[in-house]
C-alpha cells in the first residue's frame, strides 16, 4: 500500500480507520526505512479488532450508553498515542451525531429529493425547513456530550505534539453543524493543539444541498483552521472523487489555507491510479500559484 502512494509521487500519508492492526508492521518498516511520512491519523487508528469493516462512527462520544462514550474516549486517546509514535502532527476526529429518524436520516432524505430535481420547490423547502427544526431542538444535549469529550481528549493531547482536528461532517444530523463548530472552536480558542478540520467533500455536499454557502463558511472558520481532506463531489452527494472531477472551487478555496496546513487527499477506493495521477499534476500547479 505504501509503496503504491510513493509510486504516485506522494511522501506522506495520513494513516486513517479502516486500516486493520495487521497492516502495522509493514508501515512500521516503511517509516523506519524513512521512506515515507505519517503526516496524521484518523481516528480511530488502527481500527478496533471488535469491528467489522471500516467504521469510524461504531462508537460516538454522544451516545447515549457512558460505556460507548467511554469505549470512544480510550479508543481516541490510543489514536492519539499512536500519532505521538509515529511523530505525526495531527488526529482528525468525529464527534457523533443527533438520531433524528430511525429509517433513513435527514440528508439522505434531502439528497434522494436533490437528485430528483426538487432542489428549487417548495416541497423540498419545507422538508429542509423541518429536518433543521428537528434537528436544532433535539441537539444541545448531543453536542454538550461532544464537548465533554472534547475537553478530555484537548488535555490528554496537551504536550504530546499532536493536534486535535474536529472534521466537518456532510450530514445534517452529524455534530457539530457549522454554528455548533464555531462554538466548539470559541471555547478552544486558547488552545493551540486544538482546531477545525475542513473536509472539502463533506462540506460541499451540504453546499449542494443549500445547507450552506462552501466559502463564507471557510472564511469564518478560517481563524481556526488548522488543515483540510482534499476530495471533490459529483453533484448532489457522490464525493472522495479525485480534485477537479466534481463542483468543488479548489482554486478559489485553496487561497485561503496558508502553506504550512496539511492537505490530504481522501480519495474513494474506487479511483484509479491513472486519474490520482492526473489530478496530483494539476493540484502541483494550482499550489504552486
Amino acid at each position: 500500500m505504501i509503496d503504491e502512494i510513493l509510486a504516485l509521487g506522494f511522501d506522506r500519508v495520513e494513516l486513517s480507520h479502516g486500516m486493520s492492526v495487521s497492516l502495522l508492521p509493514g508501515i512500521l518498516g516503511r517509516v523506519k526505512e524513512k521512506a515515507v511520512t505519517v503526516a496524521g491519523l484518523h481516528n480511530f487508528f488502527p481500527a478496533p479488532l471488535d469491528v467489522r469493516g471500516d467504521s469510524p462512527d461504531a462508537f460516538q462520544f454522544t451516545s447515549h450508553r457512558p460505556a460507548e462514550r467511554r469505549r470512544a474516549l480510550d479508543l481516541s486517546k490510543r489514536t492519539i498515542d499512536q500519532a505521538a509514535s509515529f511523530g505525526a502532527r495531527y488526529v482528525v476526529l468525529h464527534m457523533g451525531s443527533v438520531p433524528l429518524f430511525r429509517s433513513k436520516d435527514g440528508s439522505r432524505l434531502l439528497e434522494a429529493r436533490a437528485r430528483r430535481g426538487f432542489l428549487d420547490s417548495r416541497e423540498y423547502a419545507e422538508l429542509k425547513g423541518k429536518i433543521v427544526r428537528r434537528r436544532r431542538r433535539l441537539a444541545p444535549l448531543y453536542v454538550e456530550r461532544a464537548l465533554i469529550a472534547l475537553r478530555e481528549l484537548a488535555d490528554y493531547a496537551g504536550g504530546t505534539g499532536v493536534t486535535l482536528g474536529v472534521e466537518a461532517r456532510s450530514h445534517l444530523e452529524q455534530v457539530p453543524d457549522e454554528e455548533e463548530m464555531e462554538l466548539f472552536m470559541r471555547e478552544f480558542a486558547d488552545v493551540p493543539h486544538v482546531g477545525y478540520w475542513h473536509d472539502f467533500g463533506h462540506v460541499q455536499r451540504k453546499h449542494n444541498l443549500l445547507l450552506l454557502d462552501h466559502r463564507q463558511f471557510l472564511e469564518r472558520m478560517r481563524p481556526y483552521l488548522v488543515g483540510g481532506h482534499v476530495n471533490d463531489v459529483r453533484w448532489p452527494d457522490r464525493d472522495h472523487r479525485v480534485p477537479f472531477d466534481g463542483g468543488v472551487d479548489f482554486e478559489g478555496l485553496c487561497a485561503l489555507f496558508t502553506p504550512e496546513m496539511p492537505l490530504t487527499w481522501e480519495l474513494s477506493s474506487s479511483r484509479s491510479a491513472g486519474e490520482i495521477a492526473a489530478a496530483a499534476v494539476r493540484w502541483e500547479a494550482l499550489i504552486g500559484k
